[in-house]
């Protein structure tokens, strides 16, 4: 089953309530994502994107996940 672009949006949204977020992509399972959040100050990137990854709720998990790539970008607003 395809996912949308506002799925993504959604469930980042759902953990990251305050977050500028824009999502990308359009064929149901390639998307590129950035994330601006107050939450990833002091954090380095790899810590603000296993945050992003974990509020995907399972959904990029092994071969049967729905999302297949997701390129993110994150960081705490200037």
């Amino acid at each position: 089953m395809a996912i949308l672009d506002t799925d993504i949006e959604e469930m980042i949204r759902e953990a990251f309530p305050d977050a500028q977020i824009t999502v990308q992509g359009d064929d149901g399972a390639h998307f590129a994502a950035e994330v601006i959040d107050e939450s990833f100050r002091g954090k380095n990137r790899v810590q603000q994107q296993r945050a992003v990854y974990a509020a995907l709720k399972g959904k990029m998990d092994g071969a049967a996940g729905e999302l297949h790539a997701l390129a993110l970008t994150t960081r705490a607003p200037d």
